[in-house]
């Protein structure tokens, strides 16, 4: 295989991965928002899973866009898989 090759191969996984993965972080807020509706969540509560999914998108973001193409399709075809929505979470000091 080409070099060129490869890496389209690569930037085709990873852009697949960061659709699937940012598809899963949409449905949690879907999730949210029916619990809100439905009076099981209140706002606060609701507030703070939409900006869980605001820092979880922009971690799934960096590591699908920043970080080399062949290391991150490599990550997301060998590794564990990583739990984005945990790594939007609020850490309190």
């Amino acid at each position: 295989m080409s070099a060129k090759f490869e890496r389209r191969a690569a930037r085709d996984a990873v852009a697949a991965y960061h659709e699937a993965r940012l598809g899963e972080l949409i449905a949690h807020v879907g999730q949210t928002i029916d619990n809100f509706r439905a009076g099981e969540l209140d706002a606060f509560a609701t507030d703070q899973a939409l900006y869980q999914y605001s820092r979880s998108a922009k971690e799934l973001w960096k590591f699908c866009n920043l970080t080399p193409v062949e290391i991150a399709a490599r990550a997301v075809l060998d590794q564990p898989a990583i739990d984005w929505w945990e790594r939007g979470a609020f850490r309190r000091r």
